[in-house]
């Protein structure tokens, strides 16, 4: 097969992000079969352009043989007007500018939100490709927007969904990676039509590695920092613990919540926790490894029942470390892994209270619940469990074509 994914924000492993399809395209190319790309290469978090087009509009190159195409679009920053324009920048130049290239032809085109304008750009190309038509959620919009306390009567929230509707009609098979995302798709769309395939890791970038009883004892953080992740409540229980000598806390990534969270380590003089710059994905296996306890934190919101997917949790759990999972998401993979211990978000006191009770284990008792994560991850969520879903549904779409 020949696939072509519009992924308005897919990025490699040497930019800092989730590489969903990276990982996906790079196993579907082991098995024989052929990938395209298409994404923008302006950073959805960082707000920073990360190629340089000249005068162009795109940029073509091959990454891990995946064809990838760049699309240049418009810089914004927050979620206002200008962030509107980027994504309608985007569909309209990979409606304009794909058609021209000399890409592969594709036998099957998959549209994967976040955005659903990116979505209707590859219901477009599918029609003019006369291919089947996959339609990825990764966000439930405008379900979402909506949670996050934007009024139903909105324009744009009706406009989007509207388009939902009609993409949900016209989809050939539907896909998320959240676990009950059928909840909410089912208004729109028969079973048949859905495929759950999760987030995951690909077991060759983390191995893992049994971590020494050593001191200081370290507690990190990794990815976002928005207002969704919540880290005030980190750095509230790193100001309880800091007469504990033996903890540091480590926060590594970026996002419009850092200066906040800085701010609020000089004001309370903390020197047990660090706030430290986004690294490359490739560069994340190297903190985990160091760490002795992963922090995993969403505020808590009514979209979150329908699941989450996120893919620092499978990094964390392929780390074999113990994780703490502090949302009250309908599922929970570290319960289930019996690898961690799982609490209310925003309770500091539980928070700071449960590291401590983590310090106090034996150190066999840490390194079996990391590793029962790693076992699990090994069996439910890694790169190539989940292709091999990814890779029948597919097939199936092509084959009844």
């Amino acid at each position: 097969m020949t696939i072509w994914i519009l992924n308005h924000h897919a990025l490699t492993p040497q930019m800092s992000g989730g590489t969903r399809h990276y990982d996906f395209a790079r196993e579907l190319i082991s098995r024989g079969h052929k990938v395209a790309i298409i994404s923008s290469s302006f950073h959805y978090s960082k707000y920073t352009e990360m190629k340089e087009y000249e005068e162009k509009e795109h940029i073509c190159e091959y990454v891990d043989g995946i064809e990838w195409v760049w699309i240049q679009t418009p810089p914004y920053k927050g979620n206002g007007v200008a962030r509107v324009k980027n994504m309608l920048s985007y569909t309209n130049k990979v409606l304009r500018i794909i058609p021209k290239l000399d890409l592969s032809r594709p036998d099957i085109i998959i549209g994967s939100s976040v955005h659903l304008f990116a979505v209707y750009a590859a219901y477009r190309l599918s029609k003019r490709y006369k291919t089947p038509f996959v339609m990825e959620v990764r966000d439930l919009w405008p379900q979402t927007l909506i949670d996050m306390g934007i009024s139903k009567r909105h324009p744009f929230i009706i406009l989007l969904g509207i388009l939902e509707r009609f993409l949900y009609r016209k989809a050939d098979k539907i896909i998320s990676n959240l676990p009950y995302a059928y909840d909410y798709i089912s208004a729109y769309a028969p079973p048949q039509k859905f495929e759950w395939i999760s987030n995951g890791v690909d077991l060759r970038n983390i191995s893992y590695k049994e971590k020494t009883e050593s001191t200081p004892f370290v507690i990190s953080y990794t990815g976002a920092i928005g207002a969704a992740n919540n880290l005030e409540i980190l750095v509230e229980a790193a100001d309880k613990l800091k007469e504990e000598k033996n903890i540091i806390f480590r926060i590594v990534g970026d996002g419009a919540q850092k200066q906040k969270l800085k701010e609020m380590v000089k004001i309370k003089g903390l020197e047990n926790i660090t706030i430290e710059d986004p690294v490359a994905k490739s560069q994340i296996p190297d903190i985990l490894a160091s760490s002795d306890i992963l922090y995993f934190n969403l505020k808590d919101s009514p979209v979150f029942r329908f699941g989450i997917s996120s893919n620092k949790l499978f990094d964390y759990m392929a780390a074999g470390r113990v994780v703490i999972f502090s949302t009250n998401a309908t599922n929970n993979p570290i319960k289930e892994a019996n690898g961690g211990f799982t609490i209310a978000p925003d309770e500091i006191d539980t928070l700071a209270a449960t590291i401590k009770q983590i310090i106090s284990m034996p150190h066999e008792q840490r390194a079996a619940m990391g590793k029962r994560n790693r076992e699990y991850c090994e069996k439910f969520y890694s790169i190539k469990v989940l292709v091999d879903k990814l890779e029948k549904v597919l097939q199936d779409e092509v084959n009844n074509a």
